[in-house]
């Protein structure tokens, strides 16, 4: 069962290394979250090797699962594998940074039909970089964020404007926005330049993906709107309500 003795299990994706600062600041975010959702909540590292072959058996009892930052991934496979069972089986969802990225690969190849679609980071002659490089990469920056009106995340944080944490240097090609939002998958948060930085789809519980790193605020001990809604979610899912 997913709330097994009362507990939330959140299964983390991604390799982890004390290294990175969103690693370190994830789980405490995690718990920050929970304090105000009054639940006990167990965060899981699993590695993306691991979910290369088995990731619906891998995950299943899983109440959330959080694609986290820090690519290139070990394994791709793993990571979009994970993406895909979270997205088909109606699981609250978060990917931030690099889970941003990948969101976009996997929603590419296997909603969109394309196939080839692919990280310039991990591959790039490929003949469809639908990820590519920012035109200016975020190295541990503060920068400014827009909310599509009558976005879900707009609704979480309250405003139509914020500034989040950034360390990362690949995005949505924009060659590929509007074949995109032909589908499901929308942009909801942008910069001052209209560029992407924050997905959602429609039609799913929870379900939104980030270039920015939100989990880095625990750092500075703030409680994340995001997280909290996220962990919420989560909660429900374990209840099964």
């Amino acid at each position: 069962m997913v709330g097994v003795g009362g507990v939330v299990r959140v299964a983390l994706v991604g390799d982890y290394d004390p290294n990175v600062k969103a690693h370190r600041a994830i789980p405490v975010a995690l718990q920050m979250a929970a304090q105000v959702a009054n639940c006990r909540l167990e965060p899981d590292w699993m590695g993306t090797e691991e979910l290369a072959k088995d990731a619906a058996v891998r995950l299943r009892g899983y109440a959330a699962v959080w694609v986290v930052p820090a690519s290139p991934y070990r394994s791709m496979d793993g990571a979009l594998a994970a993406i895909r069972y979270a997205r088909e089986g109606g699981l609250p969802f978060l990917g931030t940074c690099g889970g941003f990225q990948h969101t976009l690969i996997e929603y590419a190849r296997n909603v969109l039909g394309l196939r080839d679609a692919d990280h310039a980071e991990t591959n790039p002659d490929a003949s469809l970089l639908f990820v590519s490089p920012l035109s200016c990469a975020m190295r541990d920056t503060d920068g400014p964020i827009h909310f599509k009106p009558g976005s879900t995340l707009a609704a979480i944080y309250g405003t139509s404007d914020t500034v989040e944490q950034y360390n990362c240097g690949f995005g949505l090609n924009p060659q590929y926005r509007e074949r995109l939002e032909d589908g499901h998958l929308s942009i909801t948060a942008t910069d001052d330049q209209g560029d992407a930085r924050a997905i959602e789809l429609a039609d799913h519980p929870f379900f939104l993906a980030t270039l920015y790193q939100p989990g880095r605020s625990a750092l500075r001990g703030v409680r994340h709107p995001l997280i909290s809604s996220f962990v919420l979610s989560a909660v429900g899912v374990s209840d099964g309500t």
